[in-house]
């Protein structure tokens, strides 16, 4: 993709109509006034969030099973209230949250903090043109944090608008 703010924006357009009125609209909505209000996360808010994000559902079957709220509670607070994202990410991950890759603990991150995470998706990473990697990393994903924040800052655009444009435009163009 040609990245300017004028197609970032077209296309950040396209996915809000895609999913107007749809339980992924209500799930986003839903998500960012949580998190204005809470700085934990709860088990419905993660089996929204696995729903939301992962389009396989045995993690959220495990995670139904596996995950108490407490645990949680106790595991996101601690993580939101550390300074450094690498202590974040990796406190979020499996198997301290089971069922918590870095797709839905980036998704985790962006909500709690929507100006500083972008959310991870193979979609976002096809229009960056970089090749999908076979595993996740604390490294990779360090690598997009830095270049999703420095373009939405570059086309002075919110990172979820960024995110969604990149994504709407994978979806209309990846063969």
């Amino acid at each position: 993709m040609e990245f300017s703010r004028e197609k970032i924006i077209e296309y950040s357009k396209k996915y809000d109509l895609s999913k107007k009125e749809t339980s992924d609209e209500l799930t986003e909505k839903e998500l960012r006034e949580w998190f204005k209000k809470h700085r934990f996360l709860d088990k419905e808010r993660l089996l929204k969030i696995l729903n939301w994000k992962l389009a396989i559902k045995l993690p959220l079957k495990k995670a139904k099973e596996q995950n108490r709220n407490e645990h949680i509670q106790k595991i996101t607070k601690i993580a939101f209230s550390f300074q450094i994202g690498e202590e974040r990410i990796k406190l979020l991950l499996s198997p301290n949250i089971v069922g918590v890759g870095y797709p839905v603990a980036s998704a985790i991150l962006h909500f709690a903090f929507p100006n500083k995470y972008p959310i991870l998706d193979f979609r976002v990473i096809w229009s960056l043109g970089w090749e999908q990697p076979r595993n996740y990393t604390f490294d990779f994903w360090q690598k997009y944090c830095r270049k999703l924040n420095k373009l939405a800052k570059q086309y002075k655009v919110s990172l979820r608008d960024l995110d969604k444009g990149l994504w709407y435009y994978s979806k209309e163009n990846q063969k």
